[in-house]
């Protein structure tokens, strides 16, 4: 069974980070040679991802429809996405064909955000690690940073206290 603590945890990343949200639309249930092969691609280039960790994956949740992946960087995103070295361009090419042939039976979107240090916040109680906890690292909750306020590094004008829970 994963790790789950009973204590509040908060995710750290060093530096500026991505995120980067990624899903796919089918539109045409019934034309599975137009969606089945991107479907399939996603595993593939996360396997790559995972075993090579200096291309700046830092770890991802979720599948299709929508996933959330997190990088080290913008440029390390951009570099695998143009790469003609690793799994995605060559997918990216094959679905560019095939939703041209299929009259749009499949879609896809993405949408990049760069995260500076200090601008995000997480909470994670009663879960196993898991988005940006299991891409960075986990940390307690300490006194002073209870609430999203305070973890986001602005002045709580006013702080409540709870039976031990960290605040929202």
């Amino acid at each position: 069974m994963a790790n789950i603590s009973a204590q509040p945890m908060t995710a750290e990343v060093e530096g500026e980070f991505v995120v980067f949200l990624i899903g796919m639309r089918i539109n045409q249930w019934w034309n599975v040679p137009a969606w089945l092969p991107a479907f399939l691609a996603m595993p593939r280039m996360l396997r790559e991802l995972e075993a090579q960790p200096e291309l700046g994956f830092l770890g991802s949740m979720g599948m299709l429809p929508v996933m959330v992946q997190y990088w080290r960087s913008f440029e390390h995103l951009e570099a695998y996405a143009r790469s003609r070295d690793h799994a995605h361009l060559p997918a990216w090419q094959a679905f560019h064909q095939r939703v041209r042939k299929s009259g749009g039976a499949v879609g896809i979107w993405h949408e990049t955000y760069r995260v500076t240090p200090g601008n995000y916040e997480t909470l994670y109680a009663g879960v196993p690690a898991l988005g940006l906890g299991k891409a960075g690292r986990l940390m307690p909750v300490v006194r002073g940073k209870q609430s999203a306020r305070a973890r986001m590094g602005q002045d709580a004008h006013t702080v409540v206290e709870t039976d031990g829970g960290a605040l929202l």
